[in-house]
């Protein structure tokens, strides 16, 4: 699982349902593992070690470029939690969406099984995000699901979509 979690190149060509546009488009454009301000290879299982915190450069189909820091909270054969948040500005067009830190999530990943994982996520925007960001839950839950499908090896433009 950690594998998957550090794949961060297998994000390209994430789809999700848009409910704005009524059709399926691509959410995640391109994304890259990075170190400093260089592409890298995905992180490995290795990498992925309790405690560490990676970053990553992502185009979003909205938002355009950003990069983000994921922190590994917990890492155990049967438990993985990790927070991710940007920690550059995320805009659409020239308008800022989301200033540093003002995107987060939350993972909870709790085996049940040698097959099954338990998966759990949050995510919030900051006091300082654009009211342009806010009050789409259809399509935060379907960017959720898509990401959620990804994860667990799930076409992301599998039927049906999760919300309308």
């Amino acid at each position: 699982m950690l594998g998957r979690i550090g794949g961060i190149s297998e994000l390209a060509g994430m789809r999700y349902w848009s409910t704005t546009h009524q059709r399926r488009q691509t959410l995640i454009v391109s994304a890259n593992a990075v170190t400093g301000n260089n592409r890298r290879q995905d992180f490995t299982p290795e990498e992925m070690r309790e405690g560490k915190t990676v970053y990553f450069e992502q185009v979003d189909n909205l938002s355009g470029k950003a990069i983000y820091r994921m922190h590994i909270a917990e890492a155990s054969a049967d438990r993985i939690v990790f927070d991710v948040q940007n920690v550059s500005v995320m805009r659409y067009f020239f308008v800022t969406l989301f200033p540093p830190g003002e995107m987060q999530s939350v993972y909870f990943l709790d085996r049940e099984s040698n097959d099954i994982w338990r998966y759990y996520s949050m995510a919030r925007t900051g006091r300082n995000a654009s009211r342009l960001a806010t009050g789409h839950a259809s399509s935060s839950i379907n960017r959720a699901v898509a990401f959620y499908r990804s994860l667990v090896g799930i076409p992301t433009d599998q039927e049906p979509p999760a919300a309308r």
